[in-house]
């Protein structure tokens, strides 16, 4: 008799005498999912948010409210920027297919440029130039985001002009460093250039430090070292709280707001892995451990990881991935899946493919690319997760 051997025969086989494990099998099965996953919430995201008519920007929300911008701010524009250089780094011939996306992403990223600021160094406006719109105010975070995943872009491609713009980009952030000595707590970062906030933030100096030691990695300048060291310190003397969190922003007068934002510990966990690589002290490596684990504790309480918007727990979920590179400890991996699980079953409208994770019936760009994100790296190879931040 003729015996006909199909293909899930020969892994059932396979998996009989050894040859491929269970995990392995399980691990495909969940890249597949991933990759599908994200390449649904990138489509949704350019149906409902990308703006045809030549500008290659995007709506702010969906729907749009009549007042609403014609385009959306940096912030927004930036994270849809980065879901799509995350997706390029998908898996094969899949990540190959969104280069010429990234390629109209960088784009539209240009015309947030502007070759001049308040501290007289170029840099992104909180909204876009001529003729697309009158530009604004310049966000030190805003800015590192770009910078950081300009960094991440160069480590991908090699591409000389990313890092020269991921230099520009350090130099604007350092230049919002506070010198006046009769400010409470003297030193720190602004969060921007705007009269009318003189707030130092967490979000305003570790990402500085992220993208500094980036930057002493690739080129080894100290420069770049000295500053992420004096931003590193001067947040972990200012803004670190008791319960090894933390805060959120400090004022000139001394008063220091509180909230801790998941994205707030995610980016030290980075910043101290980085840390750990140039140095080779492994007393950065623990303080990552301690940051990521007091976090998950503190996130896991009260489903506080879910009052947490979307696009704070892609930055901090991808920096616990970073740290996963450094010490190889897959309970982040799983958190991470965990969390896209749940948004997927739960905070996902099937008939369009977008999330609403707050409960509205309102979509912001930053939702959806956060989310993008997510699914987007967990598709990666966990080999790469060492370029990410």
């Amino acid at each position: 008799m003729q015996h006909r051997i199909t293909v899930w025969g020969v892994l059932a086989i396979l998996l009989s005498i050894g040859l491929l494990s269970s995990s392995g099998q399980a691990q495909a099965q969940t890249t597949r999912s991933e990759n599908n996953r994200a390449i649904a919430s990138y489509n949704a995201m350019q149906a409902y948010f990308y703006k045809n008519d030549g500008s290659h920007l995007y709506l702010e929300q969906y729907p749009a409210n009549p007042g609403d911008n014609t385009y959306s701010y940096e912030w927004p524009f930036s994270q849809a920027h980065i879901a799509t250089l995350d997706l390029t780094n998908m898996p094969g011939n899949t990540g190959k297919s969104y280069l010429p996306a990234l390629a109209d992403r960088s784009l539209g990223q240009e015309h947030y440029w502007n070759t001049m600021g308040a501290t007289g160094l170029p840099g992104y406006d909180s909204y876009p130039r001529p003729p697309y719109g009158n530009g604004g105010d310049k966000f030190y975070d805003d800015n590192a985001w770009v910078g950081l995943a300009k960094i991440q872009q160069y480590k991908m491609t090699g591409d000389a002009a990313t890092l020269a713009r991921a230099k520009q980009i350090f130099a604007l952030d350092v230049s919002g460093w506070d010198t006046d000595t009769t400010h409470a707590a003297p030193g720190g970062i602004f969060w921007t250039q705007a009269p009318w906030s003189h707030d130092r933030n967490t979000v305003s100096n570790m990402p500085v430090a992220e993208l500094g030691l980036r930057l002493y990695q690739i080129t080894g300048d100290k420069y770049y070292l000295g500053w992420a060291q004096k931003t590193y310190d001067w947040t972990n003397a200012h803004l670190l709280a008791p319960n090894g969190l933390y805060w959120d922003h400090l004022d000139l007068q001394g008063n220091i707001e509180k909230t801790q934002w998941s994205y707030n510990q995610g980016v030290p966990v980075g910043v101290n892995v980085l840390f750990y690589q140039v140095t080779g002290d492994k007393t950065y490596l623990q303080r990552a451990e301690n940051i990521a684990k007091a976090a998950l504790a503190f996130y896991g309480q009260y489903n506080r990881l879910y009052t947490q918007p979307a696009f704070f727990n892609s930055i901090f979920f991808k920096n616990l991935l970073l740290l996963q590179s450094a010490d190889n400890d897959k309970q982040y991996e799983k958190a991470m899946t965990a969390y896209g699980n749940n948004v997927w079953k739960t905070y996902r409208d099937p008939a369009t493919g977008l999330f609403h994770t707050d409960g509205s019936a309102t979509t912001t760009l930053l939702e959806q690319a956060a989310m993008t994100q997510i699914y987007a790296v967990l598709a990666w190879k966990s080999a790469q997760y060492s370029i990410l931040y």
